[in-house]
């Protein structure tokens, strides 16, 4: 995703902030060298070449290279069940030029993804680190593929999420895992840590499928998907398989590696602090005692998402961690022990966002439900402020962006019956009620005009009403002249083909009305530790800190303040996992 404000870079921290940054990091920093210097009289609970720091796709993806380069490892995770973020994800994955996307004949070449990376995360990412990414990931997703069970699936469609750059592909690169039966981990399965969302009960579900089984009351390819979802659950059920697909896949797959490697995978492992020894990093320091790196600490350990105190002094207001389907577990652990060695961090502003839904007990991610023709956003003046179908990270910077000057956190999407009679939401059938807690809540609101909606969600009703007017009137004309809603094929990914002339957008004209209050949602914290093109941790001088390397979201994306496509949190979190282990 790239911003809309004059600076490329999105915001700024102001000079009194960077200077109060920066007095609490000399404190930080203070403090870790005392500490680190009591760590080595701790209990040695082990020692390895390796030692990993979180269990999601960047951490096992570092294991299972060490261990294949013949190195010790071991994997210490703080929860109780291993997969961190990645297992709870869709899992799609962002690698341009792999063997799976070249075998299904996609035209991609590196020239065409240089050019496309760089357009998209332009200058402030270095080049080498765009580089390294473009030249690892290919060889990474062999790699694992020959040293685990795990295969993958092209997710043929799903475009780049800006085709029209240089270098971009309308069909896409993505890629997502195929199907394992999570009967190979034995006692190890009921320890992966559960998806954000389950799948349907009955049915074996790819990601690539969602966009067809939410068409599938209007689309006979979208029947067609479900019913084959279906019989896969049945195919799965009669030989006594455990389905996994996605997230679960991913993790279950790399596990399944990580056991056949003999890498051990500790649980309820928190990382406390590092041990450093003569200027370099040689071990991580867990309740209850130490684990010694021979060669180096790789830091996996997540972002930032659900630690309160970090998002209120890094992150734009209105901010909270109760908007993110990040792993619960993720409060910046690895972060802010290589802060304390000295390490430097960048984007800690930044998040993979994207629009969500409060629902009771936890935020929903939007990504098919404001896209599909129907639906428009507006902000508390009752008024548009954004391509709905857009990148959703594109849609929460404008939400930031916009919100100073003209409020619209929250959002609502505002759609009618017949989006509901015609579209899956979340994972309510069409024409079935919406749950009763959405409305007492506060989450969804209906009404059988719009005048009286928009009163039940506090906005003019005048506004409204002529917003929807105006937009119904570009709705038929298939145009959106005012937002280019449609202009990009990235828009039409989760719409609806039977739709014309434009397939993301359709006119609302049948009560009741609904309306979804939208908040600025994440998959994940984005900032991290600064790292280099060999995924080794700096200062903020740029010097190497030697022995600590971190990857995943514990690292400052390479991606920098955009999303090249469907996958692009997990793509180089395990490739630079990857690289990281192999320059160890």
């Amino acid at each position: 995703m790239t911003t809309t404000s004059a600076d490329p870079a999105g915001p700024r921290p102001t000079r009194r902030q960077l200077l109060g940054t920066t007095a609490a990091a000399g404190l930080a920093v203070a403090a870790g060298v005392q500490q680190s210097a009591r760590a080595a009289d701790l209990p040695l609970l082990g020692t390895y070449d390796v030692v990993v720091i979180g269990s999601g796709a960047a951490g096992m993806t570092a294991a299972l290279t060490a261990a294949k380069r013949g190195l010790s490892c071991v994997v210490l995770e703080k929860a109780a069940t291993f997969g961190g973020s990645a297992a709870r994800s869709g899992a799609g994955i962002w690698i341009p030029n792999n063997s799976v996307i070249l075998a299904a004949g996609v035209p991609d070449t590196p020239a065409k993804a240089a050019a496309y990376l760089a357009t998209v995360v332009g200058p402030e990412i270095p080049a080498d680190r765009q580089r390294a990414f473009l030249a690892n990931g290919p060889a990474m997703i062999s790699f694992v593929m020959a040293n685990s069970p795990l295969r993958f699936r092209w997710m043929e469609g799903y475009s780049d999420y800006y085709p029209e750059l240089p270098g971009g592909l309308p069909n896409g690169r993505s890629i997502e895992p195929d199907y394992l039966d999570g009967n190979i981990l034995g006692a190890e399965l009921v320890r992966l840590n559960p998806p954000y969302m389950a799948v349907p009960d009955g049915m074996v579900v790819f990601s690539a499928d969602y966009k067809w089984l939410a068409l599938s009351a209007v689309s006979a390819k979208g029947l067609a998907v479900a019913t084959e979802c279906l019989a896969r659950g049945t195919k799965a059920l009669t030989l006594g398989q455990t389905p996994l697909t996605m997230g679960q896949s991913l993790a279950a797959g790399l596990r399944k590696g990580l056991l056949d490697a003999g890498v051990p995978v500790r649980l309820n492992t928190p990382l406390t602090d590092l041990l450093v020894e003569n200027g370099t990093v040689a071990g991580a320091v867990v309740p209850g005692g130490l684990y010694r790196a021979r060669r180096g600490v790789i830091v996996g350990s997540g972002g930032f998402e659900h630690n309160l105190a970090m998002r209120t002094q890094y992150q734009q207001q209105p901010i909270g961690v109760d908007w993110t389907v990040g792993a619960k577990e993720n409060t910046g652990d690895g972060i802010r022990a290589g802060q304390r060695v000295g390490a430097g961090v960048a984007l800690m502003d930044d998040a993979w966002w994207g629009p969500a839904i409060r629902l009771p007990g936890r935020p929903y991610f939007c990504l098919a439900e404001r896209t599909l023709p129907g639906t428009l956003l507006v902000n508390a003046a009752g008024r548009r402020f954004v391509n709905e179908a857009g990148p959703y990270s594109d849609v929460v910077h404008t939400m930031y962006e916009r919100n100073p000057t003209d409020p619209d956190i929250p959002a609502w999407l505002i759609t009618d019956q017949n989006y509901r009679n015609r579209y899956l939401f979340k994972d309510v059938a069409p024409t079935f009620v919406l749950p009763d807690d959405w409305y007492s809540s506060g989450a969804a609101k209906k009404a059988w005009s719009l005048d009286a909606l928009a009163t039940a969600i506090g906005v003019p009703p005048t506004a409204l009403r002529t917003t929807v007017d105006r937009f119904n009137s570009l709705a038929r004309q298939g145009t959106d002249t005012d937002f280019h809603r449609g202009d990009s094929a990235y828009d039409h990914y989760y719409a609806d083909p039977s739709v014309l002339p434009n397939s993301c957008l359709a006119p609302l004209w049948l009560p009741p009305y609904y309306a979804f209050r939208i908040v600025p949602g994440d998959l994940g914290t984005k900032g991290g530790l600064r790292t280099d093109a060999r995924a080794r941790v700096l200062r903020e001088d740029g010097s190497v800190i030697p022995g600590l390397y971190a990857a995943g979201n514990a690292s400052a994306a390479v991606m920098g303040r955009s999303y090249a496509g469907a996958g692009s949190t997990i793509g180089p979190a395990m490739t630079f996992g990857y690289i990281a282990a192999r320059d160890l």
